[in-house]
């Protein structure tokens, strides 16, 4: 039987940053606009956090099933590794994606019943990642998914439910984010080429080759320099975001230079370290701008 601990590693807490990075940016947008709503941040968070709890047990429970985690060299899989039962792990994800529809549901309800299109594709795209019959994961698309819905659209619906409306900032660093979030997932599909290339799953890692992702990676976070950059132009504070290049840089070095393995696994999670501070960064730079402008 599962313990909590082998339920905690399973949620995979080094993406967590994916799902709280958007929506500490967009809250910071809505602050330079001064329509920051505590209690709407607040809802956007729990939305996000239980998507991405969702996501990655739905994930356990579809590549279990098919067999694709039997030999695996990153974090414990319930169901690959016969600690829980398929259906177990199966209402656990949907669990999570009832919290999510809830806290979602109370956004729309104070925000735009229109919110719900948005948010019930979130819901099926996340589900179809690796589920259903023809995933897209497993057909090199994983990185849109994760760029448009933990990119785009978490953070300028962030900004866009306490605000009523989305900016050139939040629209720019939804970009920045969105490539980091792309960058987590290419820094855990190149620790798993081989085991996925072997289990028939396509990811663009695969689809790709190990050093042309590698070098996928790179122009990822290097992108979400340039982003945040060019929002500088216009909110000069935000360019405070800019003081996580050095950390960008290390990362670019260890994957380029050959990573490998568990090694992929601290790129994994220094990934999601350097989106954490680039969002919370860039969020307390429009904060000033809000404060002085």
């Amino acid at each position: 039987m599962a313990t909590a601990s082998d339920w905690l590693s399973a949620a995979r807490p080094r993406t967590l940053p994916a799902a709280v990075a958007p929506v500490l940016a967009g809250s910071g947008v809505a602050a330079a606009l001064r329509e920051f709503l505590w209690w709407k941040a607040l809802l956007a968070l729990v939305v996000s956090l239980a998507l991405q709890v969702a996501v990655n047990y739905a994930n356990d429970y579809s590549d279990g099933i098919r067999g694709t985690d039997a030999d695996r060299v990153g974090p414990m899989r319930l169901v690959g590794s016969g600690r829980a039962a398929p259906a177990v792990v199966k209402r656990a994800a949907f669990l999570a994606f009832a919290v999510a529809a809830i806290a979602g549901i109370a956004l729309a309800a104070t925000s735009g019943w229109w919110l719900l299109i948005p948010g019930a594709a979130s819901v099926l795209a996340a589900w179809f990642y690796t589920g259903g019959p023809r995933p897209y994961g497993y057909l090199g698309l994983g990185e849109i998914f994760v760029f448009v819905f933990f990119g785009l659209l978490a953070v300028n619906g962030t900004t866009y439910v306490q605000a009523g409306r989305i900016s050139f900032g939040s629209v720019a660093l939804s970009v920045g984010i969105g490539l980091l979030a792309c960058a987590l997932l290419m820094a855990n599909n190149l620790r798993d080429i081989p085991t996925d290339t072997v289990a028939g799953k396509r990811t663009l890692a695969v689809l790709a080759g190990d050093r042309l992702g590698r070098i996928l990676y790179a122009l990822m976070v290097t992108g979400a320099a340039v982003a945040v950059t060019v929002v500088g132009f216009r909110r000069p504070w935000v360019l405070i975001a800019l003081l996580v290049v050095p950390l960008m840089l290390t990362q670019i070095r260890r994957v380029l230079r050959g990573a490998r393995g568990p090694e992929l696994i601290g790129v994994l999670g220094a990934t999601g370290r350097i989106e954490f501070l680039y969002a919370a960064l860039a969020a307390a730079g429009f904060v000033i701008t809000g404060a002085v402008g």
